[in-house]
């Protein structure tokens, strides 16, 4: 196949670079495939996949991931765009050379809202079509007029081990047929709101769901918040957790020692195997969409709406209520 125009990587392609990845093919034969030039191929590869901790060999090529990774990226870009002063202010002191990591300390030491790039910001700005024009990579300190290439990012947390992959999961909790089976996610909003997320919970027999907030996304507070959420059923109710595979639930063992829970993770790019928790989702969006600042919302408000879903009819259930089902089976195991 020609290689074609430039253009970037879209997700479907990102999808066939995964399935080839698998088969055994080489960048080249990739990219012949693709109609891409291989060197597409290979900083695709390079630039999106996961790295074992302290050691460069390649791992694992995540397409939805890969794809995440750019979108990110040319988000961060765009950040300069908006805020023509910030750009300004990088071009002034990258010429009277700072390096991208002074400028991003000084900014962050400022504090001033919105006014902050990271230092790898500022580096995929001095290396953009509109930083090369400029020469910025001129005034670095080795003034390299290409980026010299990098390992890409290293998962920020422990690998999954295989006996928690789903497929090591009990059958009866596929089957919905006793309780204390549960899915959880986390519930991201706009950047520019800061770090504040969701913990969305669902018990998969019941339809009975908990949401709580999280200040940040790192592993051990995420743990501890859904321990804390969790801590008032009975043992018989916290048997199993499921999620993906994100960072943010890798201090997993913490449910174990705190609820003697255990933890299964979906395989990758398969959200549908905690289908309920994502359909969960969708309906706390009504109230809670991207948009809005979790900073705004109390833990009162955020209460409300998980009493107002858990007193929701739902078809699943018969038209019955979770709240219903959970009071239900929680009287009669007394």
């Amino acid at each position: 196949m020609e290689p074609r125009n430039h253009t970037h990587l879209s997700l479907d392609e990102r999808r066939q670079i995964y399935f080839m990845l698998g088969r055994k093919m080489s960048a080249v034969k990739i990219a012949y495939e693709l109609g891409r030039h291989h060197s597409t191929i290979y900083r695709e590869i390079q630039r999106n996949s996961y790295f074992e901790e302290d050691d460069h060999k390649m791992n694992d090529y995540y397409p939805v991931n890969a794809q995440e990774y750019y979108r990110r990226r040319r988000q961060n870009l765009r950040l300069l765009e908006r805020y023509p002063d910030l750009k300004s202010f990088i071009i002034e002191k990258i010429k009277a050379y700072w390096s991208p990591d002074q400028i991003a300390g000084y900014l962050k030491k400022l504090g001033i809202e919105m006014f902050y790039a990271c230092a790898e910001t500022i580096y995929r700005f001095v290396y953009s079509a509109q930083g090369r024009e400029l020469g910025l990579y001129s005034y670095l300190f080795k003034g390299r007029k290409n980026r010299r290439n990098k390992y890409a990012r290293k998962p920020r947390g422990n690998r999954v081990p295989d006996h928690h992959g789903i497929a090591y999961r009990p059958e009866i909790v596929e089957g919905r047929e006793t309780f204390g089976h549960w899915e959880g996610d986390l519930m991201i909003f706009n950047r520019e709101h800061g770090k504040t997320n969701l913990t969305s919970l669902i018990e998969r027999k019941s339809r009975y769901m908990v949401i709580a907030k999280n200040d940040n996304r790192k592993p051990a507070p995420v743990a501890q918040t859904i321990s804390k959420s969790l801590s008032f059923f009975p043992r018989h109710m916290t048997q199993t957790m499921t999620f993906d595979r994100g960072f943010e639930f890798m201090r997993y063992h913490l449910l174990h020692k705190e609820l003697g829970m255990e933890t299964y993770f979906c395989d990758p790019q398969a959200p549908w195997q905690k289908g309920a928790v994502e359909c969960n989702n969708n309906r706390i969006r009504r109230f809670l969409p991207r948009e809005v600042d979790l900073k705004n919302v109390s833990d009162a408000d955020i209460y409300d709406i998980s009493v107002i879903m858990n007193n929701t009819p739902r078809r699943c259930l018969g038209y019955r209520t979770p709240q219903e089902i959970m009071d239900e089976h929680l009287h009669k195991a007394r």
